[in-house]
Parts: structure tokens; C-alpha cells; sequence
């Protein structure tokens, strides 16, 4: 992969003053007094309404329409394209736009290599060889033999979290945003216009755009409420350390204000994205309380800019543990008890296996509901390869998918989207 270029203006110059004002102002009771005795963000948290549709808890996890379609095929020559594709775009850097100093290090892996590729292939076998009676190949059997070995693991996999969670897989909520309803939502940060497109294009046009991108999946779905939303980037991952050391750089107040601002003006859903560099999700947590202490914000976390205490964000992918991911379940559980909230989404983005390890260890709860999105960008034989493998067959609780804009080529449509298996109930576009 080639060499990430560091530049001496990579981190925001005001980042460690923001973080010693943020933390004057909890220890001086300016921000988060407590989280059992709800902030004074918290206290006018009201969107006016702004309401859950009760069919979102009441509703269904959808079944697929219809099989796999042939055309989900990997032909051999995928693998070495994708590799090829993954040296060139491996460690891709994404700046930020002129006023400002952010760079990330951004890369995806394509999953059609590998146990991937194999495995939409011996499915796609599988099922060509169902539809005929004529003797089959050795080659065809041991496809078919694979498809329903991989079958069974997931099969298992799911009984093993109903039976380990049998109230939390089965007792919906009031204020649930899954299984009845889906989310759509767009991903980036204001301050650079190539991190996604929630910062690329002005406000106006990029809620509007959000708007009839929802009215989209509503059209092909419409017995599925579609809430809109907006994932911002509330902490960056950062290539050089700055003065914390950390790797990271936590948005001001005065940012993720303007982004609800947004939100609270047209009804919509906020996430705000956690990036940790070398510091931890407890600790970034900490000044988002008073951010999720308000029912329409929920949680994500990115993986692949958790790199421990010694590596460097865009020169390693990070990964966490199902451990990490109860970790932060609990805390946002307790917040929902303590303030009486509707239950929080818990979105962890993953585009390679050791991104999330242990995926059958984590414990769902009523309170937490959780969301595996499928983060790999490229043709749509990539990215159907790749959601088999890092959704299809390590099955949590509920499926995402990201579209990218301007990776994907070609776009999927929604309507080859909700077709998927499992269908996606989160769908992010960056």
C-alpha cells in the first residue's frame, strides 16, 4: 500500500484549545452537570414534531423479495482487479477544504478476494445448480456443498443470539426506530468537502438532496417509514498526533450545534460518528453526553480509526472488539434509563473481517439497537461480496449498507438495495 503523505498541517491548530474549553466547561457545570439530572442542552431537547412512528416498533424485520440474482457472480478475474484496486486506493488521504486543516486517512478493501469471492460464488453455483437436473460437476458439488455449509453457520449464528438474547431479540421498545421503519442517512463533516457529502455541497441543497434520496426508498418500499439523518463526524482521526498526542480531533460545540440546527429544523435523526485515533471510545464519549442526552441523536462507531496507543490512523486499519461495542451499549442503555429516552441506535461500520472481532459476543438489549453497516465502497460485485460476508454471515441484529456517491460505480438503485439479504434497514450515503 503506498506511504501515507504527512503534511505539518494536518491537525486543526485549535484543537487542544477547544478540548481544555470543553473540559472547563463540564467541570464548571457549563456543559454536562450530570447525565442522571439531564443538561441544560438536554432540557430544551424538543424538536417540534418530532415523532418516532409507532410502526417503526411495531413493525417487522423484512424478508428478501426474491433470491440472489445470477448477476451477484464473481468472475475470477474479480479477485486480481480488486486487489489491484485495493493497492491503489489503500491509505487514499481525504483533506479537508480550505478553511480548514482535517485530514483523514481514508481506504477501503474491496471483499471479493478471498473467503468472499468464494463464497458468492459457490452461493451463485448453488443456486444455478438447483434450477437443473443435469448431472452436475464435481467442481458445481463442492459449490453446492460450501452454500449450504455456509447456510448452516449463519443459521446457527442467528439461533445463538435469539437463544443467548431472547428478550432483547423479541421485546421492541416504545420509540424504537427498528425493525418497522428504515433510516437514511448522509454521512461527512462540514468542514471538508471530501469526507463525505453531508460537508461537500451547501446545507440547503444537501438536505434536499437527503429529502428526495428517502422519498426514493419510500417509493420502493412504501410500507417502511424512511426517517432521514445526519452522520457527523463528531470526532476525526487524524495523521499526526497534535498536541494531545491522540491522534484525533473533537468537533467544537459551535460545529455539531450548527449540524443538529439542521437536523431540529427539518424532523431528522442525528448520528455523531466517533474516529478515536489513539485515544478510546470511553473517553470521546464523554463530551457527547450532553449530545445524546436528546432523543433524536444516536451513535456510531468507526473501526477503522481505532489503532490503539502506538500505531498511526491511515497507515494501519484499527478494529475493535464485541467487548468495545458492549462497552459503549451499556453506557447509552443507561442513558436511556436515567432519562427516560427512547432506545439509541448504535451503528459500527465495518469493511474487513478483523475489523469487528468476536461479532457473535455481542449482547443485545432493548434499550441499544444495533446496527452492522457494510462500509466497502467499489462495483456492485464488490459490495455485495462484501455484505455477505461482513453482514449475511456474521449476523448481529440489524443490517446497514453505505452507498459512496462518487466510488460506487455503478450506484446501486434502492430498489436493488431493500433486494438484498438481509434487507438493509440503515442505509448511509457518503
Amino acid at each position: 500500500m503506498r506511504a501515507l503523505l504527512v503534511s505539518g498541517a494536518m491537525i486543526v491548530a485549535c484543537e487542544d484549545a477547544r478540548d481544555a474549553r470543553a473540559s472547563r466547561a463540564v467541570d464548571s457545570g457549563k456543559g454536562v452537570r450530570s447525565v442522571a439530572g439531564r443538561s441544560a442542552l438536554a432540557s430544551s431537547d424538543s424538536v417540534p414534531a418530532f415523532t418516532v412512528p409507532p410502526q417503526c416498533a411495531r413493525g417487522s424485520v423484512p424478508a428478501p423479495k426474491k433470491p440472489a440474482p445470477t448477476r451477484l457472480a464473481v468472475k475470477p478475474k474479480s479477485r486480481a482487479d480488486s486487489v489491484q484496486r485495493a493497492h491503489s486506493d489503500s491509505m487514499h488521504m481525504i483533506g479537508a477544504s480550505g478553511d480548514s486543516a482535517h485530514v483523514v486517512g481514508a481506504w477501503r478493501d474491496s471483499a471479493a478476494g478471498g473467503d468472499s469471492a468464494r463464497a458468492t460464488r459457490a452461493d451463485t453455483s448453488a443456486v444455478a445448480a438447483a434450477g437443473t437436473t443435469a448431472p452436475r460437476s464435481p467442481k458445481a458439488a463442492r459449490a453446492d456443498s460450501i452454500a449450504r455449509v455456509r447456510a448452516k453457520v449463519r443459521a446457527d449464528s442467528l439461533a445463538t443470539i435469539a437463544l443467548q438474547t431472547d428478550s432483547a431479540a423479541t421485546r421492541r421498545l416504545p420509540g424504537s426506530l427498528l425493525p418497522g421503519c428504515r433510516i437514511v442517512a448522509y454521512y461527512g463533516n462540514p468542514m471538508s468537502k471530501r469526507m463525505g457529502i453531508l460537508g461537500e455541497i451547501k446545507p440547503d441543497s444537501m438536505l434536499a438532496r437527503l429529502a428526495k434520496q428517502a422519498a426514493a426508498y419510500a417509493a420502493v418500499d412504501s410500507g417502511r417509514p424512511v426517517l432521514p439523518a445526519l452522520e457527523l463526524i463528531a470526532t476525526v482521526a487524524q495523521a499526526g498526533p497534535g498536541k494531545s498526542g491522540l491522534y484525533r480531533a473533537r468537533m467544537p460545540d459551535t460545529l455539531i450545534a450548527r449540524v443538529m440546527g439542521w437536523a431540529e429544523a427539518h424532523h431528522y435523526l442525528v448520528i455523531l460518528d466517533i474516529q478515536t485515533g489513539r485515544s478510546t471510545m470511553a473517553a470521546e464519549l464523554v463530551p457527547l453526553m450532553k449530545y445524546l442526552a436528546r432523543p433524536y441523536v444516536h451513535l456510531a462507531l468507526d473501526p477503522e480509526f481505532s489503532i490503539g496507543t502506538k500505531k498511526i490512523p491511515g497507515k494501519v486499519i484499527g478494529r475493535i472488539d464485541a467487548a468495545d461495542v458492549n462497552a459503549v451499549s451499556s453506557v447509552l442503555a443507561n442513558l436511556v434509563d436515567s432519562l427516560k429516552l427512547p432506545p439509541k441506535m448504535l451503528i459500527v461500520h465495518r469493511f474487513t473481517t478483523p475489523m469487528l472481532s468476536n461479532h457473535h459476543k455481542i449482547k443485545l438489549d432493548p434499550r441499544v439497537q444495533i446496527v452492522i453497516d457494510m462500509d466497502g465502497f467499489g462495483a456492485p460485485h464488490l459490495k455485495y461480496g462484501s455484505y455477505k460476508a461482513y453482514v449475511h454471515d456474521r449476523p448481529v441484529q440489524f443490517a446497514g449498507f453505505k452507498i459512496f456517491y462518487k466510488n460506487d460505480k455503478p450506484m446501486l438503485t434502492p430498489q436493488q438495495v431493500v433486494e438484498m439479504d438481509p434487507v438493509p434497514l440503515f442505509v448511509m450515503y457518503q
